[in-house]
């Protein structure tokens, strides 16, 4: 057996403890660097880069080499490409070279009602067309342009894929999947794509029984996207980014977005797979709902109270995050190694836990890297049980 293939083992052992409700040898490290930091981390233009992917691989091995991890540590998901062929509202690159997701309105308010009553022609007709100026056409023209872009969106993701298995095999890291699908919350769906921030906030107060039926009628659609194209294992999980929840008052979470995403949840758990949540912002008034969901669901909290979450969650539910991106930016490489002990020293008594970062640090200036490594090297030599 290679040392590649045994480490592998040894580290997808450590997720299969962890999943299966066992104590593992050590903390396991799931990190997760995007591509803009890969690239600025290689000494690669952003914009450059983005746009010729034929130098991925060579792009992310130099995060592998440098940070450690026991999953594979870096990710893309989404390349101007395809946004560009579609003239694309929702993702646009700015002059810095990075992908940005302006406030955008691509259902109108009067739109409302088809929506709820069909909402997959809704999206086809009206939807996609103001979203994707290209798709503003005649049949024929749109079409093509779809083509094309499904083109490119399958050659970008399938080399993303290839370059991920290459540096699987190359550097041992476990063969678990927390990214095997993606999905959002009804309400988010509705909210992010739809209608807005803004939008969707004047609805609940104006239009409740509307935005109330719209996240029912897109509940099904989450949880087709949601399904993976592979088979169902408590070890792929679909990652579900949480957003609206901690900007809205209780009362509207209980009635406009719990009810749609614990169904969504619970489907995906009843099909096979597990979910990765994105605990964004402060959920800690929302902790004995995240209780309800289905045990094992994975929960990355950005911010709040680790000991809460580790009383309240951490014997059903699987814990990672609260190490803040911002202490590897300004403390000193003591101070960011006590940071991580404190930390373990709540949340790995009883298993359940892995070690991550609150956030994915984008840009490379949002950490101190030095302080990343020491950190994660740390972990990785000191978390045993």
């Amino acid at each position: 057996m290679t040392d590649a293939n045994a480490l592998a083992q040894e580290r997808t052992q450590l997720f299969h403890d962890l999943i299966d409700g066992k104590i593992p040898k050590r903390v396991p490290i799931a990190m997760g660097f995007p591509i803009e930091f890969a690239i600025k981390y290689a000494g690669k233009d952003l914009t450059e880069a983005q746009w010729d992917t034929s130098h991925l691989e060579e792009t992310f091995d130099k995060v592998c080499q440098d940070f450690y991890s026991d999953l594979l540590p870096v990710n893309a998901f989404r390349f101007p490409s395809f946004y560009k062929l579609l003239g694309a509202r929702n993702f646009v690159m700015g002059s810095s070279g990075f992908l940005q997701h302006p406030e955008i309105e691509g259902m109108a308010r009067e739109d409302y009602d088809d929506f709820i009553a069909n909402p997959y022609d809704c999206i086809v007709e009206k939807i996609l067309p103001r979203i994707y100026t290209e798709l503003n056409t005649d049949a024929n023209t749109r079409a093509m342009t779809m083509a094309k872009a499904f083109k490119a969106f399958f050659d970008e993701m399938g080399n993303a894929q290839a370059t991920y298995g290459r540096l699987i095999e190359k550097y041992g890291y476990g063969r678990v999947n927390f990214f095997a699908g993606f999905t959002e919350a009804p309400l988010d769906f509705v909210a992010d794509q739809l209608r807005g921030f803004k939008g969707i906030s004047t609805d609940i107060r104006r239009m409740p029984d509307k935005v109330e039926a719209a996240a029912e009628a897109a509940t099904p659609i989450m949880i087709k996207k949601g399904i993976p194209a592979i088979p169902p294992s408590k070890y792929n999980a679909v990652f579900i980014p949480l957003h609206m929840a901690p900007f809205m008052r209780t009362s509207d979470f209980e009635r406009f977005y719990w009810p749609t995403f614990k169904r969504l949840v619970d489907a995906l758990a009843e099909a096979g797979y597990p979910s990765n949540l994105f605990v964004e912002q402060d959920w800690m008034r929302y902790l004995d709902y995240l209780y309800e969901l289905p045990e094992n669901t994975i929960m990355r909290f950005e911010y709040g109270d680790p000991k809460l979450v580790k009383e309240k969650l951490g014997k059903k539910h699987i814990i990672s995050g609260f190490y803040p991106l911002s202490l590897l930016k300004t403390g000193t490489k003591q101070q960011c190694i006590d940071k991580a002990k404190e930390l373990i020293d709540i949340l790995a008594p009883g298993g359940k836990y892995f070690f991550d970062f609150d956030k994915a640090p984008v840009t490379l200036d949002s950490i101190n890297v030095e302080n990343a490594r020491a950190v994660l090297d740390y972990v990785a030599n000191n978390a045993n049980y």
